[in-house]
């Protein structure tokens, strides 16, 4: 929770739950096999579960669900019931002092029970992802691995990066994959899997006496080359990059009676269009004799969901 101000966005300019079907279709009828809802938190929108059974007669090979946990102990029968099948959860830490410091929160015993309701209404496999900041809460390591074990859920790292403008993000505060995994092999021995389809973002390790952890190392082994994920945003912006500086409006094309060739046309010209390098500049620089120096004003994460 970086922001102390946010500017909201009319209720109007975000896309109903029928648009975003819609134009969900498009992208099924370009190639599209996998859908994820996430955040911003979009547990936060009214009745989400409608738009969940909207998008799952569209074909799709995988829709999940990625959440904060806060209110999935509400949500979690009628997701479930909607069809969702999978969610992940985003938890960074187990301590209650650190997660009000993180968060300004003071729910995580609510995750805590919104774990166990999901896995009693069937949703499976359910998936921590942990940011690691050094100096914050790389000294949880193992115990999240233990927790995360011990409740029989999947478990990803995620090393910190510079998401947005607003969290003073430094590469020093970085503990790349090869420190993570350092730690956890000491205690729990892991063998590489690899990445799931061969473009996921997270490499995955099994363990020896059973069970996976994943990593996805943004900073440290950029895989911008094998990137085959776009964003549509609350308000109907495509985004072809975690780091981009703008979106690309298809709402309005949608709103001013396009048909879906036309809206397929500007998807596929947007996305043949694009450049993002991001990452793989950005650890250029980082190597360089100059270091990295953050000038570019991406979008920031509260406003990336979709």
């Amino acid at each position: 929770m970086p922001l102390d101000k946010y500017e909201w966005i009319d209720r109007r300019e975000v896309l109903t739950f029928e648009e975003i079907a819609r134009i969900a279709q498009v992208f099924v009828s370009m190639g599209v096999e996998k859908i994820r809802l996430t955040g911003g938190e979009p547990l936060l929108r009214r009745d989400l579960e409608k738009l969940v059974r909207l998008l799952m007669p569209l074909g799709l090979k995988d829709l999940s669900l990625t959440t904060n946990g806060s209110l999935l102990a509400e949500k979690a029968a009628a997701l479930s019931a909607a069809g969702l099948k999978r969610i992940n959860v985003s938890l960074d830490t187990l301590d209650p002092d650190k997660f009000r410091r993180l968060t300004r929160r003071e729910d995580l015993p609510r995750i805590f029970e919104g774990l166990e309701v999901a896995r009693r209404e069937g949703l499976n496999p359910i998936k921590i992802n942990a940011v690691i900041e050094r100096g914050v809460n790389d000294d949880e390591i193992l115990d999240l691995v233990q927790f995360a074990r011990a409740g029989g859920y999947a478990i990803r790292f995620i090393e910190y990066m510079d998401v947005g403008n607003a969290n003073n993000w430094r590469s020093e505060k970085t503990v790349t994959k090869q420190e993570i995994l350092k730690i956890i092999n000491g205690h729990l021995p892991t063998r590489e899997v690899g990445r799931e389809g061969g473009n996921a973002p997270s490499v995955d390790y099994e363990f020896e006496e059973g069970g996976f952890i994943g990593v996805i190392a943004s900073v440290s082994e950029p895989f911008c080359g094998g990137c085959t994920r776009a964003r549509l945003t609350a308000d109907g912006k495509m985004v072809t990059c975690l780091f981009s500086e703008h979106g690309h409006d298809l709402k309005g094309l949608l709103r001013s009676g396009a048909s879906d060739a036309e809206l397929a046309g500007a998807i596929h010209a947007i996305w043949g269009g694009r450049g993002d390098r991001y990452s793989e500049e950005r650890l250029a620089a980082m190597q360089s004799s100059e270091g990295y120096k953050p000038e570019r004003r991406k979008i920031e994460m509260i406003s990336l969901g979709g």
